[in-house]
């Protein structure tokens, strides 16, 4: 599994770059980051060592839905949800919808933070 490249700056110089891509003046060389966060903060608050040890149990057990993760993990399916809902925002997790069941997929373990 290939290390996630995270960067941190400021909201205005996130969207000051976003913008300079739409309009072609700058191109993202390879290896710079694709997520960005605003503070460390807001990263440490979704990259937790619960949430990164939730994703290594994702990783190595493969759970077939979140109520078998809910299961692995002691936690509640509700909070789960909630947890995973905002880590697949970041790219960090896939939920993959199989039958009536959603199946949670790490797509990421390791991270490269550029602050």
């Amino acid at each position: 599994m290939k290390a996630i490249v995270i960067g941190i700056l400021p909201q205005d110089r996130i969207r000051e770059r976003m913008l300079a891509i739409a309009r072609g003046q700058y191109k993202p060389r390879p290896g710079e980051p694709r997520i960005w966060f605003t503070s460390m903060r807001s990263l440490a608050e979704v990259l937790s060592d619960e949430n990164r040890a939730l994703l290594r149990v994702i990783r190595d057990a493969k759970p077939a839905s979140i109520t078998s993760l809910a299961d692995m993990t002691g936690r509640s399916p509700g909070n789960l949800s909630r947890t995973l809902k905002t880590m697949a925002n970041y790219g960090f997790v896939e939920m993959k919808r199989e039958n009536r069941q959603v199946r949670p997929i790490a797509k990421a373990s390791e991270f490269k933070i550029m602050a």
